[in-house]
């Protein structure tokens, strides 16, 4: 067995659904904070355990995410006797389908500080993170002690062993079975001591593992000092890679505004007669009144120079301020912003490719999916 992958030696699988809204749509502070007023979002739901100070209560008394971790380990300890059973010794294959891609991978403890002989990390960051996002997130774990969303790992591998393992566990009725809001059904096995556990870790273990989704969850398990990382490991088969927008908010530009200050770079700036999908190389910066395109210099990582060119040097807007604001997919639809910067999907093959030249991609830059759904098994870390 490999040691750097873990069963989860305690922990609690889901009996029915997850108490509260899909927790994994919410990214911004701003949608959990409206979904916790929303109806079915308040106390005694996963979601605000895993944001305790986002709550009403919280922010009308002004209570902070120290003050108000108590409650929520209260709140945890509730829903743990009221909505799930205990295991123990288990790995969890796992089976998520949906029309945003497909995945098959393993549940289970990961040592985020492992490194292999070579002193090389075995678990490797592909974006780079916000510091105060990981502080919070290690704030939270730290506070709770459980475990309960899980990182997506993708092994760096020439081929994919996992896949076809994995299709063995799935010959009989699944621990959990669920379908989320978004239409994603989601499938859950256990897993318990033996050869058939020993040697899902083993071939889940036996390459390093790139963070498809969950930078800041691994750099919080870190911090937080804990034994280990819940996550899936998957090598899909059908993975895909959506875009994360940029929403300019509160900034009071213009689109006239926009386009002046990239002008003034050296960009070309043309307008659009309607929104059309951004392609590599092009942003497409939809403003109230008007429709823009740019074409960013090249080669290069889109997100990057929309981040470093576009906002900070033309517009100096810090890219880690409230003003921006990460959007996925076509959420940026119903977003009220000064200007919304479309951006093509990353390929991954460019994602592989930054990794093997040792950097990170950009923060907010690759949305892989589909991903695990929160709060189906929880670990006492």
């Amino acid at each position: 067995m490999t040691g750097w992958l873990q069963p989860v030696r305690r922990g609690w699988v889901v009996r029915d659904r997850v108490p509260g809204p899909d927790v994994d749509e919410f990214a911004e502070p701003d949608q959990v904070v409206r979904a916790l007023a929303g109806p079915g979002g308040g106390r005694g739901t996963l979601l605000a355990v895993q944001h305790p100070h986002r709550t009403p209560a919280a922010l009308a008394a002004g209570t902070g995410l120290v003050e108000s971790l108590p409650l929520a380990r209260e709140a945890l300890g509730q829903l743990l006797r009221q909505a799930y059973r205990p295991v123990s010794d288990v790995v969890a294959p796992y089976w998520v389908d949906g029309p945003d891609g497909t995945a098959c991978g393993l549940l289970c403890v990961v040592d985020p500080a492992a490194v292999d002989a070579d002193g090389i990390s075995r678990v490797r960051h592909s974006e780079q993170v916000y510091p105060d996002v990981v502080a919070e997130r290690a704030r939270v774990l730290a506070g709770l002690g459980v475990a309960t969303s899980a990182a997506m790992l993708v092994p760096v591998a020439p081929r994919d062993e996992l896949t076809a393992l994995l299709h063995a566990e799935f010959d009989h009725d699944p621990a959990v079975s669920l379908v989320d809001s978004g239409g994603r059904r989601h499938r859950v096995w256990l897993v318990g001591p033996g050869d058939a556990q020993d040697t899902l870790l083993e071939v889940a273990g036996a390459h390093p593992l790139l963070v498809a989704d969950g930078n800041h969850r691994v750099a919080a398990a870190a911090a937080a000092g804990l034994s280990g990382l819940l996550a899936l490991v998957t090598a899909g088969p059908a993975l895909r890679i959506g875009p994360i927008h940029r929403a300019l908010v509160d900034t009071g530009l213009s689109a006239d505004d926009l386009a002046t200050a990239w002008r003034a770079l050296g960009l070309r700036v043309d307008d659009l007669p309607a929104v059309r999908p951004p392609e590599p190389g092009v942003v497409v910066v939809v403003c109230p009144d008007r429709v823009l395109r740019v074409d960013l210099p090249t080669p290069g990582i889109d997100h990057a120079a929309v981040e470093s060119l576009l906002l900070e040097k033309a517009l100096g807007l810090d890219p880690e301020s409230p003003r921006v604001r990460p959007v996925i997919d076509e959420r940026w639809r119903s977003v009220a912003a000064d200007a919304v910067l479309l951006v093509a999907p990353v390929p991954l093959a460019d994602v592989l490719a930054v990794h093997a030249a040792g950097e990170r991609m950009p923060r907010k830059s690759t949305y892989f999916t589909p991903k695990p759904r929160s709060g189906l098994l929880l670990a006492d870390l």
